[in-house]
Formats: C-alpha cells, structure tokens, sequence
C-alpha cells in the first residue's frame, strides 16, 4: 500500500490512460493560470486604455511617479500631454504614464 501511492503519482503502474490524465492537468493548470493572471491583467489594461483615451484638457490627474497636475494641453500625434503644476509650472508627460484621474 505504501509503494503504491508513489508509482501511480509518478504515471508509473498498472494505468494505461496516463497521457491523458497528464494533458487534463497540463489543461487544467493552463485554465487556472489564465484565470488568476492573464484575465485580471488584461481587464486592467482596458481600463488603462479607456482611461488614457478619456483625457481631456483640464482634468486632474496624477502621473505613475506620483506628480499631481491638471492636463494643460493634450498632443494626440505625439503621444504626449502637457500637465500644469501650478501658475508657471508646466511639464510634458507620456500619456501612457499617465496613472489615474484625481476627483475634484
């Protein structure tokens, strides 16, 4: 009893439907990875994207290194926006890193 659990966990003894046992596995890991990783990933990058292609000029927002600013003009051929710190201060940002919009 003892040497048997280890040789039928192994795909070793007496089975004859082994291969399939293991693709059911091998199916079984891949359907619990994508649920746990790919999946959530890919809806948070939608959200990203409806996020970035929302902006409008005069929205706050804050940038992925934590900088707060209101968007003082928006540069769709570049891929850039131009965020007003304050009265004299105005810096060029990516869109893409561009972190989430701040309430008012």
């Amino acid at each position: 009893m003892f040497y048997t659990w280890p040789i039928l966990m192994a795909g070793g003894g007496d089975s004859g439907g082994g291969g399939t046992v293991t693709l059911i596995w091998f199916g079984l890991i891949f359907v619990i990875m994508y649920l746990l990783l790919i999946r959530p990933q890919r809806k948070k990058q939608k959200e990203h994207q409806a996020l970035l292609s929302d902006l409008k000029k005069g929205d706050k927002v804050v940038t992925s290194g934590g900088m707060f600013g209101t968007i003082f003009a928006i540069d769709e051929d570049r891929n850039r926006v131009i965020i007003k710190i304050n009265e004299n201060t105005k810096l060029e940002f990516l869109k893409s890193s561009i972190a989430a919009k701040v309430d008012k």
